[in-house]
């Protein structure tokens, strides 16, 4: 997720806020009444491109080849060889791919996507830089105001509470935790831990406050086990760096509590929580019971584990690899899983059994009244 992400390059340069004014909500013939939207918060797990829409002026790495060479061949700024893990929900749930919600002129006729590359739950200072879940939440009520100026308040108001809202967000904030403080204490870890659980949980609330119902979070993945982490860490010799992975161990025990917790206070809510953390990190540590080669290596870059620079860096004149079967690997770049992996996650996220997605999976959200 930080990994690729860091200092979040451009693709383009275009106007922030008119992106997510323009065409707020289209309906193209359908009667939005009877369809259940599907809207994605989130980090570069989950980013289906808006990052290229900031205004940094500065190019996104995930803008260039071959990031996209499974989907029509061409980058949509997606961190993946192809489609993401909302991508395949958005196909199980027979809608459209959420576009980018600072898209120009994009079509939220089945929803939209806010999560941004290097989105954090805590606020973040990096003015123009990746959305924190906060500002995502923000740009959420301006396609939600859209909604409501087309179907008026109370009929926008029951479409959102029958949609389903996917989330995916922590992993950064404990990774740049780490990166800061290398020596913190069990204690300074603990604190750091119940403030992103506090925030997550305010804005979840906020969520809830607009008219959101059902919730299909997934969980913090199993940081210090990825291709970049393990170049980052060598002395551990190619096994999980062992306290930023106990790090969101800890928030994820937290995360599942909370959930429990706002079930009982808020009427109506509903969640699924996808165990994405014991989920990849299976696939990592035994590649081969899952169909794939390669658990800890990825497929595209450069250096230990190829964790760096895939697609050249920022100028695009570093050289890479790119394996020849990127169904082989679990990830595609330092980072971040391929489109093969992302699908069977989607699977476990969409329909899987309580010991993957509990209480409900995605598809039972989008079955609840």
């Amino acid at each position: 997720m930080a990994m690729a992400t860091q200092n979040y390059l451009l693709c383009a340069t275009l106007v922030y806020a008119a992106a997510i004014l323009i065409n707020p909500i289209a309906c193209c013939g359908h009667s939005t009444t009877q369809r259940k939207l599907l809207f994605v918060f989130g980090d570069s797990l989950f980013d289906a491109g808006n990052n290229q829409y900031l205004t940094t002026g500065m190019k996104v790495p995930s803008c260039s080849f071959p990031y996209g060479i499974d989907f029509h061949n061409r980058s949509t700024g997606r961190f993946s060889d192809g489609l993401l893990v909302p991508d395949f929900i958005a196909k199980f749930a027979n809608l459209h791919l959420e576009p980018p919600s600072l898209e120009p002129g994009a079509n939220f006729t089945d929803g939209a996507n806010f999560a941004s590359a290097g989105g954090t739950v805590l606020p973040s200072t990096n003015y123009g830089g990746p959305l924190n879940l906060a500002t995502q939440i923000t740009d959420f009520k301006k396609v939600f105001s859209g909604l409501k100026q087309k179907l008026g308040k109370d009929e926008a108001k029951e479409v959102l509470m029958s949609s389903v809202i996917l989330l995916s967000m922590g992993g950064n904030d404990y990774f740049s935790f780490n990166m800061k403080y290398p020596n913190s204490t069990v204690a300074q870890m603990t604190a750091y831990m119940h403030m992103v659980i506090g925030n997550l949980t305010n804005d979840l609330k906020e969520i809830y406050n607009i008219g959101g119902r059902k919730f299909g979070i997934q969980n913090v993945g199993p940081l210090g086990c990825q291709p970049g982490l393990l170049a980052l860490y060598p002395e551990f010799k190619g096994t999980c760096a062992t306290k930023i992975l106990s790090h969101a161990h800890m928030h994820n025990i937290a995360l599942s509590f909370e959930l429990m917790k706002l079930k009982r206070e808020l009427r109506g809510f509903k969640y699924a929580l996808f165990d994405f953390f014991h989920a990849l990190r299976d696939r990592i540590l035994y590649p081969k019971k899952h169909g794939f080669e390669v658990g800890r290596v990825a497929c595209c870059g450069s250096g230990p584990y190829n964790a760096s620079f895939c697609g050249g860096g920022y100028d695009g004149k570093i050289a890479y690899n790119l394996c020849s079967n990127r169904n082989e690997y679990v990830f595609f770049d330092g980072a971040h899983n391929t489109q093969r992996t992302n699908h069977q996650l989607a699977v476990l996220f969409w329909n899987g059994t309580r010991d993957v997605s509990r209480p409900y999976n995605v598809k039972r959200l989008f079955d609840l009244p």
